[in-house]
């Protein structure tokens, strides 16, 4: 019989999440039709069928992860012609409803359930065994489960899933792996307009510091024991959502305008947000930026991502008391963290660079559309 396995995705990614089967059991799909939706450590990506022909089994479901290799789909016996006829997108919308012959019947449970109901059920921590269908034949229903969730004790256990779980995975290895360090200063932001944005300002800050002291912008080797000392600043960009934290890379920082660096900004915002960033948009940082301030706080310990060795981080801007020509005066500061491996950064280094950071925020706002040369 032939079968479709879970393709090499590429960036050295060697497992995917089921999120979403878009045939059934029995249908009939055309090449290049989306068959199922997966979730790796970067994105989500639907895998298209390699020809046409017949589903007769779906071998995994949602919320199984699978490794590169394994079965995702067997095909009936014969390739067949494409008619362009898609049935999966048609049948998929009446399935929570009337379960095919096809959904997987799990031994000692009360019913069939869809696997999308499956998957409800584990997101919701409810033992289908323990659920009496209202649907044909016993079937369970989501509203069955969402019943069965309203009796449950508030406080659940989540399994860590998708971008958490390799998020977990990272910062294990990388607190395994870094020697950390960390410096922290303020910078005072009385030049600054009332409207300026302070992610665009720290990303063109930066790029001015790796061009003062750029033993902060390269790649540490830990097996040769070897650094790769980078001409450009890609900088990663860390943006919070529900799901975990994603690293977009806004490329070349230091030699784009202010206007393009926001519309760069934006557009991988948008692409995080709906979850479907190119896996290229999420590799080959040089070094990354957390603004946590936009959230609270106003220093960290932040965590350096192998094989980068540095991460700055930008605190919650507020007024404060400094001197200015020896008295006091009230200013806007915008407290800063620098962590670095110290396998690779000394700390003349990190304080040289934090120090040029800090230079170039406190000058006013640079020309709209011109680029930013220091």
């Amino acid at each position: 019989m032939d079968a479709l396995t879970l393709p090499d995705l590429g960036e050295g990614l060697q497992r995917a999440e089921i999120v979403s089967w878009h045939v059934n059991q029995g249908d009939h799909v055309v090449t290049g039709q989306p068959l199922v939706a997966v979730e790796t450590d970067k994105a989500v990506v639907d895998v298209p069928a390699p020809h046409a022909g017949t589903i007769a089994r779906l071998c995994a479901e949602v919320g199984d992860t699978l490794e590169v290799g394994d079965t995702l789909v067997e095909f009936a016996e014969g390739e067949q012609k494409d008619t362009g006829t898609v049935v999966g997108e048609l049948q998929e919308a009446s399935a929570d409803i009337r379960p095919s012959r096809a959904a997987l019947h799990v031994p000692g449970q009360r019913g069939t359930a869809t696997p999308k109901v499956r998957a409800l059920a584990r997101e919701l921590g409810v033992d289908l065994d323990t659920v009496a269908g209202s649907g044909p034949d016993g079937a369970v229903l989501s509203r069955d489960v969402e019943a069965a969730a309203e009796r449950l004790p508030r406080a659940t256990t989540q399994k860590l899933r998708g971008v958490r779980r390799a998020m977990a995975e990272r910062m294990a290895k990388a607190h395994a792996e870094v020697v950390p360090a960390s410096i922290h200063d303020d910078a005072d932001l009385e030049a600054w307009t009332e409207y300026a944005d302070v992610t665009l300002r720290l990303a063109q800050a930066i790029g001015h510091a790796c061009r003062v002291e750029p033993a902060l912008n390269c790649w540490l080797d830990s097996a040769s024991m070897s650094r790769q000392l980078h001409d450009r600043v890609d900088l990663g960009v860390a943006v919070d959502t529900a799901d975990g934290l994603f690293v977009p890379t806004l490329r070349d920082v230091a030699n784009r305008s202010l206007d393009d660096l926001r519309a760069g900004l934006e557009r991988l915002k948008n692409d995080v947000e709906k979850r479907r960033i190119p896996p290229a948009e999420l590799r080959g940082q040089t070094i990354t930026l957390s603004n946590f301030g936009a959230i609270g706080g106003r220093y960290a310990e932040l965590v350096v991502v192998p094989p980068q060795v540095a991460i700055v981080g930008a605190g919650r801007v507020e007024p404060a008391v400094v001197a200015v020509d020896g008295q006091p005066a009230v200013r806007r500061v915008l407290p800063l963290s620098l962590s670095f491996d110290h396998r690779a950064v000394t700390g003349a280094e990190a304080a040289r660079f934090l120090a040029a950071i800090i230079e170039h925020l406190e000058h006013a706002e640079s020309g709209q559309g011109e680029k930013t040369h220091d």
